[in-house]
Order: C-alpha cells, then structure tokens, then sequence
C-alpha cells in the first residue's frame, strides 16, 4: 500500500557530500514517522536518523554534526544530507516509513529498496 522510492546515492570521495531522497507513494491515510537506516557488507543493519512528522529528529551518535535528516510532508518525501563522508559511511541506505494507512490508527512499516553510498578513500 506503500511505495518507498530512493535516489541520490552514489560513489563519492572522503570528504564528500551526497544527498539522498525518499519518495512515498500508494494509498494511506498519513505517514507519521520516516527514517533512513544503513547496512554495510558484513554488518547489521543501523539506524542512521529519524524524523517525526512534526520534524523531531534522532541520529546515531556517528552521523551526528554530519548528517541531517528533513522532509517535505507536502511530498510525503524524506531526506537526508550527508556530508563529510568516510569511507565507514559506506553501506545500502534504505528508507524506512511508518503509515496509517486506513482510518484505523494502525500503522505499519513499510521499506524501500535501498541505494549503495560508496565513499572512497
């Protein structure tokens, strides 16, 4: 009921910017809580930050200063500016979005596919 579409991602230098988006699509009622979360080869998967639809955010204390996270609830469009990247930034970057999809509060999670950052030293 919920499409998650990523783009941005991509190879970049240490140092580098890259800025990542998270586009929803389908049927629901309201997205209330998005995120982006990364996995590296080998690794598990981690929170990277979080936003609430009122914009409270929360990062992994090793994004924070780094990263940040906004979105455009008008979109329903998440999106997360990196920069200062390093080559430990390096992983699949998925965007996670939790939606009340019916006018039942129920909310759910739904994933999208994922897009590969690669920073290179």
């Amino acid at each position: 009921q919920v499409q998650l579409v990523e783009s941005g991602g991509g190879l970049v230098q240490t140092g580098g910017s890259l800025r990542l988006s998270c586009a929803a699509s389908g049927r629901f009622v309201r997205i209330n809580f998005m995120g982006w979360y990364r996995q590296a080869p080998g690794k598990q998967r981690e929170m990277v930050a979080t936003i609430t639809r009122g914009a409270s955010t929360d990062y992994a204390d090793s994004v924070k200063g780094r990263f940040t996270i906004s979105r455009d609830n008008a979109k329903n469009t998440v999106y997360l500016q990196m920069t200062s990247l390093a080559p430990e930034d390096t992983a699949v970057y998925s965007c996670n979005a939790r939606a009340q999809v019916s006018v039942r509060p129920n909310e759910y999670d739904y994933w999208g596919q994922g897009t590969h950052v690669t920073v290179s030293s």
